[in-house]
């Protein structure tokens, strides 16, 4: 009986020893967030304004990693399919600056542009969310000049 309250006592020890070793080392590896990526954009929305159809539908959104630690762009993700975006795939340094570029595609459509995109990377600031912004104006209607008529000319001989 002594035995086995031993051997109970040595494992209970032992699982405790292991459990505060462990809470020991998650502490000291806490999520210090002081030397990683960090993404900062010159602005996070693009405003096409009021144009007229078949306008060009690209933009660019630059953004530097203003973090120690390489910046990387896992993904960039839209709010739908007429928002077409590419951005760089190596990563990007501290200090140095990227571009993510967006083509809207629907520039031929009258309406208002509301379209949201996720950029999402390793940066401690998380997702980021821009958006471009704008109306679509159907192109105006120009009359064609009327033909002007006089019925009192003479008529040129030949």
């Amino acid at each position: 009986m002594k035995i086995k309250q031993s051997v109970l006592t040595f494992v209970i020890l032992i699982s405790t020893f292991l459990i505060v070793k462990a809470q020991t080392a998650a502490s000291s590896t806490s999520t210090d967030n002081t030397n990683k990526s960090e993404i900062t954009f010159e602005t996070p929305v693009h405003d096409y304004g009021s144009v007229y159809q078949g306008a060009n539908g690209n933009c660019e959104f630059q953004f530097t990693n203003t973090g120690k630690e390489p910046l990387i762009l896992s993904d960039v993700k839209t709010s739908c399919g007429c928002t077409v975006p590419s951005w760089p795939k190596e990563p990007i340094l501290p200090g140095k600056t990227g571009i993510i570029k967006v083509n809207y595609t629907k520039m031929n459509t009258p309406g208002i542009i509301s379209k949201q995109i996720a950029v999402y990377s390793n940066a401690k600031n998380g997702t980021i969310a821009l958006s471009i912004k704008g109306t679509v104006l159907e192109e105006p209607k120009i009359n064609s000049p009327e033909k002007l008529v006089n019925d009192g000319a003479t008529p040129l001989a030949k």
